[in-house]
């Protein structure tokens, strides 16, 4: 069962309309303005990508865009984007530590502004 985008040259709208058969996409009609004058426009897909290759470009020196390492913020944006592409759940501790670098604090400072590495190990 295929479905198609349209944008509806009636009343402008973009829509998404689910078919039984290939055969009934050619009486497709705006369900909003009911018009026949549809323009068919061109889906997104995905590509799913092998770890190596997920690695590879996190590797890429490029990929780092302007990340500044005197600054937590820019940082964390690139953390984030890595968690991102790796597509796992990293956890909530991982989150926290994304959310304090974004609020300007450095990743080795605990809340009361001590050190991590003095931290004892759990």
């Amino acid at each position: 069962m295929p479905i198609y985008d349209y944008r509806c040259q009636g009343c402008g709208r973009r829509i998404s309309l689910l078919f039984q058969t290939y055969a009934a996409a050619e009486h497709a009609a705006c369900p909003h303005c009911g018009s026949r004058d549809l323009s068919r426009l061109v889906t997104r897909f995905a590509v799913q990508r092998s770890e190596e290759s997920v690695l590879d470009d996190l590797a890429d020196r490029a990929a780092w865009g302007d990340v500044d390492e005197n600054d937590p913020r820019s940082i964390a944006r690139w953390a984030r984007q890595m968690g991102h592409e790796m597509g796992d759940e990293l956890g909530p501790d991982y989150d926290e530590m994304i959310d304090r670098m974004e609020a300007g604090e450095l990743p080795d400072e605990d809340a009361e502004g001590g050190d991590l590495a003095d931290a004892p190990l759990d």
